[in-house]
């Protein structure tokens, strides 16, 4: 039963992101996409719904951390190394969050690249065409924004590539539903 309930973490962390993140906009009138970072819903000073925005990346983190080392490691041993660095970089963003400057850039990019890998590794571990998918529309949105094809902000590209989520979201159901638990 216990591994079940981690199984849920693989689908709740992530689903945690795209709500905390969602609600941190709808509060946030002021919010722009064509000149705001996400990270700037984070911002302990400057915005009002940092505590919201903020938590929602440590629990997520937590989440995924717990999933990684528990019955996802089970499903996908190399997989859940990388998911693992990803889960706490998560947890590191929200805590040095933009207050902190190039600290937390610093931080951002190698998340960023790290779940991109961790894609790419359950990708070829699982044979995993989800995983894949969500990698090549995630970087064909950060290649249209480097190219200034339409003019938005860094927002864009960075929400489009919470879509690499949905790989980790569904292997938690997967394994959650397995006849056979991990």
């Amino acid at each position: 039963m216990q591994q079940r309930v981690y199984a849920l973490f693989g689908f709740v962390g992530p689903l945690v992101v795209y709500v905390t993140i969602g609600v941190s906009i709808l509060l946030s009138p002021w919010f722009n996409w064509e000149s705001d970072a996400l990270s700037d819903l984070g911002h302990a000073v400057r915005s009002e719904v940092a505590s919201v925005f903020n938590f929602g990346l440590l629990l997520a983190g937590f989440l995924l951390v717990v999933y990684a080392v528990t019955v996802f490691r089970k499903h996908a041993k190399y997989t859940s190394i990388g998911l693992l660095i990803s889960a706490f970089m998560i947890q590191l963003l929200a805590t040095f969050d933009e207050v902190y400057g190039s600290l937390h850039y610093i931080l951002s990019v190698p998340h960023s690249a790290m779940l991109s890998i961790t894609s790419v590794i359950y990708a070829a571990e699982r044979k995993s065409s989800l995983a894949l998918i969500t990698l090549l529309i995630a970087l064909v949105s950060w290649a249209l924004y480097g190219l200034k094809i339409r003019g938005v902000g860094i927002a864009v590209p960075e929400t489009i590539s919470k879509i690499m989520l949905l790989w980790i979201m569904y292997s938690g159901i997967r394994i959650y539903l397995s006849k056979r638990p991990v």
